[in-house]
């Protein structure tokens, strides 16, 4: 399945959603200091796009439905390019602002387009597998961008800018190995559509799988956000250590989502297996104000990412298996800006425990949201 070129576009594509944020992290000191920007609202660049991601993915999922997958995917992967590279002709904090937001409209056009696709392409067990591939790509490429960001942004914070072009070369390969193979019941069925989603997504098992997918990246940003800030009051870690630390999370994520998340939900079931998830990732969120040297660090760090990497797949899958296949981009898109919103509203939620109860609540705060979830999820099986 791995050397599919199809799933290996679709996977470079998807990866993109985590460039949108990471690429601009490392540089946004430099940002700040040479236009002279209020860091207090300069912080909003790199978040800014999840929040336009959770709000234009289900629309867009919509689109794809009805019109085409490729219809959507394509022309988002140029605009992510324009919209990308055009940050680096910005000089003020207002229309940064602008193309960051239409930044993060064109990644929810591709994600919920790319994902609904690799729903398509693949079934059953397969498709579990697919999805586990692209949880493993997204974790990874979410530290690989950052590093390369800073790296390219190293010679000056412009040039940083310039990796969003990757979009039109995806764009191109997108349109060669791509078919679009809508099923024509979807076309038969287009008028109706409308009261079908809205029936799928109000049904009470596809609320609680997408709180959960929002509770999950609640917990997980918690760890991405503050985290290098405990590494450094704690042990004064600098970039590298941090970078490692993260790494290490995504090590963890990758490694279970791509080949133990199939197999437990399988042996399990989805529901006890996304349990498990959250069970780990609660547990190793409430060790982290305990420990004090870089080796213990690590092996949480890992561990996280087990749980993590057992969550998102899980949940990704379980809410395809849902949908009829005219309606999957819609639905999985669904997931996706729940998803999404749960990253913007994670610093806004867990900043004011922060400054109420310092890092530790805010670890403490976060494996209690973990908590609920798992609890949720496993007193009414998926």
């Amino acid at each position: 399945m791995f050397r599919d070129p199809r799933l290996l576009v679709l996977l470079a594509a998807g990866s993109l959603t985590t460039m949108a944020g990471g690429v601009i992290a490392p540089i946004l000191p430099e940002m700040i200091q040479q236009l002279e920007l209020d860091p207090a609202f300069a912080g909003n660049l790199v978040s800014l796009h999840c929040l336009t991601i959770a709000l234009f993915s289900p629309p867009l999922g919509i689109l794809a439905d009805r019109f085409g997958h490729l219809r959507v995917l394509i022309p988002s992967l140029v605009l992510y390019a324009l919209f990308g590279v055009a940050g680096a002709l910005m000089q003020a904090l207002e229309p940064l602002l602008v193309v960051r937001g239409l930044l993060g409209a064109a990644s929810g056009g591709i994600a919920a387009a790319s994902l609904g696709l690799l729903g398509n392409m693949y079934e059953g067990e397969t498709r579990s597998q697919a999805l586990g591939y692209a949880t493993s790509t997204l974790t990874i490429t979410g530290i690989a961008f950052p590093l390369l960001g800073g790296w390219v942004g190293s010679v000056h914070w412009q040039f940083a800018f310039c990796l969003y072009g990757l979009g039109l070369p995806l764009a191109f390969l997108a349109a060669f190995f791509l078919e679009d193979k809508q099923p024509t019941k979807a076309k038969q069925t287009a008028n109706n559509s409308g009261s079908k989603l809205k029936e799928i997504l109000g049904h009470p098992q596809t609320l609680r799988l997408l709180l959960a997918l929002s509770l999950a990246s609640i917990s997980m940003y918690a760890v991405v956000i503050y985290a290098p800030i405990y590494l450094k009051a704690t042990i004064n870690a600098g970039a590298m250590v941090n970078g490692i630390v993260l790494a290490s999370r995504a090590v963890g994520a990758a490694i279970i989502s791509a080949f133990g998340a199939k197999w437990l939900a399988k042996r399990l079931g989805a529901a006890t297996a996304t349990a498990i998830g959250f069970g780990l990732m609660a547990l190793t969120l409430t060790t982290i104000p305990w420990l004090h040297q870089l080796s213990w660090i690590l092996v949480t760090a890992i561990f996280f990412g087990v749980g993590f990497g057992l969550v998102l797949p899980t949940l990704y899958s379980t809410l395809a298996n849902l949908a009829p296949p005219e309606l999957r981009s819609s639905v999985l898109a669904a997931g996706t800006g729940t998803g999404f919103l749960g990253q913007f509203l994670s610093p806004i939620l867990l900043g004011p425990v922060f400054g109420y109860s310092g890092l530790e609540g805010v670890f403490y705060a976060a494996a209690v949201v973990a908590l609920v979830a798992g609890l949720v999820l496993f007193a009414r099986k998926l």
